[in-house]
């Protein structure tokens, strides 16, 4: 599947110049933003990148997607539960 989108030509030009590789880098953040979104999986991701599970965590990381933090609620219920369970 290929995916293209326009940029100005200045700015097309621009971004040639500074980054190494603009296609990889492009495909990259639109699927990390996929699976920022839920909309693909962790494994999707990957092997859509070709990545090993290592290499994926890393880009993750990169983008500062951390997929293992429980939110507010989940943490509330936690705690809900351990009370119930040592009887406070």
């Amino acid at each position: 599947m290929s995916i293209t989108f326009d940029l100005p030509p200045a700015v097309e030009q621009q971004l040639r110049r500074d980054v190494t590789n603009l296609d990889v880098l492009a495909k990259e953040a639109a699927l990390v933003e996929l699976y920022r979104q839920g909309t693909i999986s962790y494994h999707q991701l990957g092997i859509s990148l070709g990545m090993t599970r290592f290499e994926t965590d890393d880009l993750l990381k990169r983008h500062h997607v951390t997929e293992d933090l429980i939110t507010a609620e989940e943490l509330g219920e936690q705690i809900a539960t351990l009370r119930r369970l040592i009887g406070k």
